[in-house]
């Protein structure tokens, strides 16, 4: 099971988190709206590609990464959305599309939208369609140590 390594490391570093049991949901709206927290708490893990070396791009789920904002704020001229088969086996005990933002469990890049970092909570897929854990969003910044800049737009700007 997916969360149990998630939780694991958490529990290692003395972590205060939330495991929510949820129904089955594919969107994370769905899985906010199933498992009764905030969308506004919901981040949603987005796999890219930078210069052909496959990074995460964390943001609120609400929202789409702006490739443009992306590409200048870290001075990268190649950036590419990577598609599920490009992933699908880095995260073997994960289902598709359901990898926590936990990069650094799996020797990634992470990058955040700056917006999360004025956020008090997080929540997030745990490797399945019906699991999520809550947690502080300074913790996840001490464990994670991801690059913040801002590359996320609201989905009505598309």
């Amino acid at each position: 099971m997916p969360v149990l390594k998630l939780k694991n490391f958490l529990d290692e570093n003395n972590v205060k988190y939330t495991a929510i049991s949820h129904s089955k949901a594919f969107t994370a709206q769905q899985v906010a709206q199933s498992a009764h927290i905030s969308g506004k708490d919901m981040v949603k893990t987005v796999i890219i590609f930078i210069d052909g070396k496959m990074a995460m791009a964390v943001l609120p789920a609400a929202r789409h990464v702006d490739f443009r904002l992306l590409k200048d704020a870290i001075g990268i001229k190649n950036i590419v959305l990577a598609g599920e088969m490009d992933f699908k086996n880095l995260f073997p005990e994960c289902e598709v599309g359901t990898m926590s933002p936990f990069g650094n469990l799996y020797d990634m890049d992470v990058y955040v939208d700056r917006s999360l970092a004025e956020d008090h909570e997080i929540a997030f897929n745990a490797g399945s369609h019906t699991e999520l854990i809550q947690m502080a969003y300074e913790d996840f910044e001490r464990l994670v140590n991801p690059k913040v800049i801002r590359f996320a737009m609201e989905e009505s700007a598309v």
